[in-house]
């Protein structure tokens, strides 16, 4: 690792000239992205009137029911359900997962071990929490070859006829493996479908929004998933996931959201319906800026000696920037400085703690105006070798820009670099 001289100047402008390329790359997708969604909505006639609140059982809310529709279209499906009621990532996954999962089925996660957070979804056997194993549904894991690829061999080798579904996690969790791609998405699908043509091909879509020009419903996947606190809410969604997919999935996800019978037809949206519509509107934009800083983020740690993943010039299909670093302390004030760069709650300093859902101690940097609202920049690392810390959003590209000479400026401040 080299040491920094304090040139901050010299160092952000050598790493802007250097992914130029790269950065003007990120404006065009996010211009087309921006014309889906404009014409999404253009085609459905979103009006003002769409935006009124609904109450109790929310009958008859046209709101609601167009912004299915918009959503459906947008990511390529037949159909989709939009609720502010789905309380993360992990909740709007198991929705699905419950939705189109029976006793005896199978489960294949032909991507490796998925994020930590669903590992309690997952369950075991018996263990009288209601989770997929509990309800007697069989999960399989196939470890991902070297350099994270699929490993076609053993996942043929995993397929039986009890098989229903293929689990995709497109973003690479707390993993050092590359994230997949919509062409390395379509490619599975091709592979999978042909392994067993009546599997359900899921995807967990989550941080992967907006970062290409396609997403995985438009190159074979049937179901996918996602947080509105990430990539599709623009930072305004306050709440809420969705789920896209084929008609018939979608529908029966709708059921474990609600409940059989009633499925996607009811639920009132709280005031919730134009910050939902808005921030779909401002993701493609939002969305790029967050690529750009990782892209700016990975361009200044690798000058200065640090492994990056991916690197400045890698292909993008998430927000995630993941960052290298030889000690704890360096990992930890890495995280510190994040938070200290936020606009909300700079003055507070995170610490490591037995969070809820992982294995390990965490450490969050979250000055975020959405409460764990990940578009907005956040950083978060698992405190274990290797140290690796995972950073990522940015409503702005500025913002990442601070926090980044924010971290350098610790570092060199405590020595570490």
């Amino acid at each position: 690792m080299s040491r920094w001289d304090g040139n901050w100047g010299g160092l952000a402008k050598a790493a802007e000239h250097k992914a130029a390329a790269r950065l003007a790359e990120t404006d065009l997708i996010a211009e087309r992205n921006q014309w889906k969604v404009i014409q999404a909505f253009q085609k459905h006639k979103v009006s003002d009137y769409h935006f009124a609140a609904s109450t109790g059982y929310g009958y008859n809310d046209r709101g609601r029911e167009v912004l299915d529709e918009v959503y459906a279209d947008v990511f390529g499906a037949e159909a989709a359900i939009v609720r502010p009621h789905l309380v993360s990532g992990t909740h709007t996954i198991g929705a699905a997962l419950f939705g189109v999962l029976r006793p005896g089925d199978e489960i294949v996660f032909v991507t490796g071990r998925p994020y930590d957070t669903l590992h309690k979804v997952i369950g075991e056997a018996g263990d009288g929490t209601g989770s997929l194993a509990d309800w007697g549904v069989k999960s399989v894991t196939v470890p991902l070859a070297a350099g994270g690829r699929v490993d076609w061999e053993a996942v043929s080798q995993a397929v039986t006829e009890r098989t229903k579904v293929f689990a995709i996690q497109r973003s690479r969790g707390y993993d050092w493996r590359p994230s997949f791609t919509i062409g390395e998405l379509a490619e599975m699908a091709d592979r999978l479908k042909e392994l067993k043509s009546d599997a359900i091909l899921f995807a967990d879509n989550c941080y992967g929004e907006f970062t290409e020009e396609r997403e995985p419903t438009e190159v074979g996947i049937d179901l996918i998933a996602g947080s509105l606190i990430k990539n599709p809410g623009g930072g305004l969604a306050a709440s809420g996931g969705y789920i896209a997919g084929r008609r018939e999935l979608v529908e029966l996800a709708a059921y474990r959201v609600t409940v059989p019978g009633i499925g996607g037809e009811v639920g009132a949206m709280l005031g919730t319906t134009r910050s939902i519509y808005q921030g779909l509107f401002l993701a493609p934009l939002l969305v790029s800026q967050a690529v750009k800083g990782s892209i700016f983020a990975a361009a200044v740690f690798e000058e200065l000696g640090f492994e990056t993943h991916p690197k400045w010039d890698d292909p993008r299909t998430d927000l995630i920037q993941a960052v290298k670093f030889d000690t704890s302390e360096q990992l930890i004030a890495f995280v510190q400085a994040v938070q200290k760069a936020a606009a909300v709650d700079a003055h507070v300093v995170p610490e490591p703690w037995e969070m809820p859902g992982y294995e390990h101690p965490v450490i969050m940097a979250a000055g975020t105006f959405i409460q764990g609202g990940s578009l907005e920049l956040s950083a978060d690392a698992p405190i274990r070798e290797p140290y690796i810390a995972f950073m990522q959003g940015g409503l702005t590209y500025a913002h990442v820009k601070l926090a980044v000479r924010q971290v350098l400026s610790d570092f060199l401040h405590k020595g570490l670099i």
